[in-house]
């Protein structure tokens, strides 16, 4: 007798799903849904005639239904304040949030508009400062917004992160001392910063060009705010800086782009001294907070992103 066994991470058949979606958001029989990328969340790309959508189905226990609402809310919250954002729809019953059984358990899906334009790594300095622009003006509406998810203070970036980490690598010595020396490092500047002169409220925490669409060299738009929580406004431009330096070997070009970025987001609103002081710091409390987060769902995920680089 075959014994059947229990999944933790299927893969949903793109063909039912979008009978699915084609029901439950009365879309055409023209309907098509396509797997577009099975990692952190599984991702299909879902075409309605000349209507295009990303319908997100995330990993098993990866967020509770509040954490997806919270997300949700801060989307329709810029999108009703103009900001370029790719936002959930709801579905006939007025819903934004579906419940999937898997062979797993539930899984949850949201349906999202898709992201005018491309996604590249090869942008323009003039770009760059668009970006900037684009970023500065989200973060207008989201300064002292609280949401009900993760706060990215010392703890929750630093301290638990390397405990969980040292699980993982439980033999991982020298890598382990490192990472609790730089978290110790990183604890300090970040208590040692006048919080007063910190802007704070809701963040995207994974500003990068993956998640964002360039159209036409002239409008920028974000999605993917599947990290988003509370902390400081600074660490989404810390983070998309240190993103574009690992994706730009030729320093002056980085630079230069670094440049065009920062004036693009001061010309929307001011970056304070404090803030810019803690830039070189605030991608590093992020990275060691995401290696954390590999660990913990490497059995989902598998390594995309535990490697050298990291």
């Amino acid at each position: 007798m075959t014994e059947k066994f229990p999944t933790i991470n299927s893969t949903l058949s793109p063909n039912e799903l979008g009978k699915f979606i084609q029901r439950n958001y009365k879309l055409t029989e023209k309907t098509e849904c396509k797997v577009f990328r099975l990692a952190m969340n599984h991702l299909y790309i879902v075409h309605d005639d000349e209507n295009k959508y990303v319908f997100r189905v995330y990993t098993h226990n990866w967020r509770s239904q509040l954490e997806i609402e919270e997300e949700l809310k801060l989307l329709i919250h810029l999108k009703e304040a103009g900001r370029q954002v790719a936002f959930p729809i709801a579905d006939q019953s007025n819903n934004f949030i579906q419940e999937i059984e898997a062979s797993e358990g539930t899984r949850f899906g949201v349906l999202f508009s898709y992201a005018k334009g491309i996604k590249t790594a090869k942008f323009s300095h003039q770009t760059s400062f668009l970006i900037g622009q684009a970023l500065a003006k989200v973060h207008q509406s989201t300064e002292n917004i609280e949401l009900k998810r993760i706060t990215y203070n010392a703890q929750n970036l630093l301290k638990n992160p390397i405990i969980r980490t040292k699980e993982f690598y439980s033999k991982n010595v020298s890598e382990n001392e490192f990472l609790k020396t730089l978290s110790a490092f990183l604890t300090q500047k970040m208590d040692s910063t006048d919080k007063r002169k910190m802007r704070y409220g809701a963040v995207h925490l994974d500003v990068w060009f993956d998640n964002l669409h360039i159209d036409n060299e002239k409008e920028i738009t974000f999605f993917d705010f599947d990290f988003c929580g509370n902390g400081y406004l600074c660490f989404d431009i810390s983070y998309f800086l240190f993103q574009l330096f690992t994706t730009h070997l030729n320093e002056e070009e980085y630079q230069v782009k670094t440049d065009s970025f920062i004036k693009g987001y001061e010309t929307v609103t001011k970056i304070s001294n404090e803030e810019k002081k803690f830039l070189p710091y605030a991608c590093l409390a992020i990275m060691t907070y995401y290696i954390s987060v590999q660990c913990d769902r490497f059995e989902y995920w598998t390594n995309i992103f535990l490697n050298e680089d990291h």
